[in-house]
């Protein structure tokens, strides 16, 4: 099995996608085909139809690659200095009232010296149960996470999305709720979602809430609206991504070009914060990929990312990255980074 994309919904359903895959430049109307693209939405042809598509029952969910280990990874943790100019420059640029938001990304680098990726994806099934898990595996290329934020989820002429931004410990709940910094980067993101959804028909939008997910806590906020006609959701993905929750406000293609300068800096992975969704019996769930662990042969990256307002410090960010990485390795059973000598 050279190339396989798999999909879990938080209500459990599972499908595994299987090549060769078909591209395609628009969704089917019959579905059954998965969404895989880049940060940067580079290619053209993002639909992949598999030659063999399968709908994981439970019981099959545990003997999944069960007769491959899990990879023995050697970590390298990350060193700050990069990350402390990025930081430094863009709350300059924050400050100084050009910009209000960018979300950049610290990635920890790892060398595989044993096991299968492909082990890992029997882990996403034990995800909490509020989040999308994904896995593209082709030939020695891949990812796979599981992620608490949707972009949209399509159904007919309703289109749903959420706005997910702001992290704490769970410990820490009381002085998070109230937390200005966490809450102005947060109504950031559902602010712009609402201006982009109103500009398709009267948004609906639910009070501010908490997400408790894989250690971490975040504010969320639920949209939605109805349009006019069915949604075309190769039109939404360009639509909608990427929300300030990992892009940056203004979305200005002066400002995503620095964004991508700082990506580049900070050796992030091409998946991490991409679009990544499935389609089926005429709904498209359309997930963000983070919380995620990517590879390219024996070369790992784990890749988490913070978004930087004016209220932001750099001691309080570099924690988040820490926390969120560690998150990931909780889900996939890997060993802890920090527990590990550097390479």
């Amino acid at each position: 099995m050279t190339h396989l994309e798999l999909f879990r919904l938080p209500d459990g359903r599972a499908w595994l996608g299987e090549g060769p895959f078909e591209d395609l430049a628009e969704m089917p109307s019959d579905g059954g085909v998965f969404y895989v693209n880049d940060f940067d939405l580079s290619d053209p042809r993002p639909w992949k139809r598999p030659s063999k598509l399968t709908e994981l029952a439970t019981g099959e969910l545990e003997t999944l690659f069960a007769s491959v280990q899990k990879p023995d990874i050697a970590w390298t943790k990350p060193l700050p200095e990069w990350f402390k100019m990025a930081f430094r420059r863009i709350r300059r640029d924050v400050l100084s009232h050009q910009l209000d938001k960018m979300v950049p990304a610290v990635t920890e680098m790892g060398v595989r010296r044993s096991g299968d990726y492909k082990a890992l994806i029997r882990s996403l099934f034990d995800a909490p149960a509020n989040n999308w898990a994904y896995a593209h595996i082709d030939g020695e290329n891949g990812f796979m996470g599981s992620t608490p934020e949707l972009l949209f989820r399509a159904e007919g002429p309703e289109v749903e999305t959420m706005a997910l931004a702001g992290t704490a410990k769970p410990g820490d709940r009381d002085q998070f709720y109230t937390d200005v910094k966490e809450i102005d980067e947060h109504e950031l993101v559902a602010d712009y979602l609402k201006q982009r959804l109103g500009q398709l028909g009267e948004v609906r939008r639910d009070p501010r809430g908490l997400c408790e997910t894989g250690g971490l806590l975040h504010f969320q906020t639920r949209l939605g609206v109805t349009l006019d006609q069915p949604a075309n959701p190769s039109e939404l993905v360009p639509w909608l991504h990427p929300t300030p929750a990992v892009g940056c406000l203004p979305r200005e293609d002066a400002w995503l070009d620095k964004l991508r300068e700082y990506r580049r800096q900070l050796s992030v992975p091409a998946f991490f914060g991409a679009p990544y969704g499935f389609a089926i019996d005429g709904i498209c769930h359309m997930a963000v990929a983070i919380r995620g662990l990517g590879w390219s042969g024996d070369s790992v990256f784990l890749p988490s990312g913070c978004g930087i307002v004016s209220g932001s410090a750099f001691d309080h960010e570099w924690r988040e990255l820490r926390l969120k990485r560690e998150a990931v390795m909780r889900l996939l059973g890997l060993r802890h980074p920090t527990a590990l000598a550097a390479a």
